[in-house]
């Protein structure tokens, strides 16, 4: 259960911060080059897409983690009963 919480959180910080920085950097180079906006943006969603690909796998390991190593249905079906 801890490591569960502990994949979460990590994923949603990580993944926060990256986007946060590919769109930052996105901006400014927008800013520089307003002519190279459609090149800049088309890897900026590059970018954020394949960002985006690792929370998913970490959520994956996490409830992996959860449901079949934890074995958490079976714990909480025992303790209804």
């Amino acid at each position: 259960m801890l490591s569960f919480g502990v994949i979460i959180a990590g994923v949603a910080f990580g993944s926060a911060i990256g986007d946060g920085n590919v769109a930052s950097k996105a901006v400014e180079a927008i800013a520089r080059q307003p002519e190279a906006r459609p090149n800049i943006l088309t890897f900026m969603f590059l970018g954020v897409g394949v960002l985006e690909a690792f929370p998913i796998i970490a959520l994956g390991l996490a409830f992996y983690l959860l449901l079949v190593v934890a074995k958490v249905p079976t714990i909480i079906a025992t303790f209804v009963k």
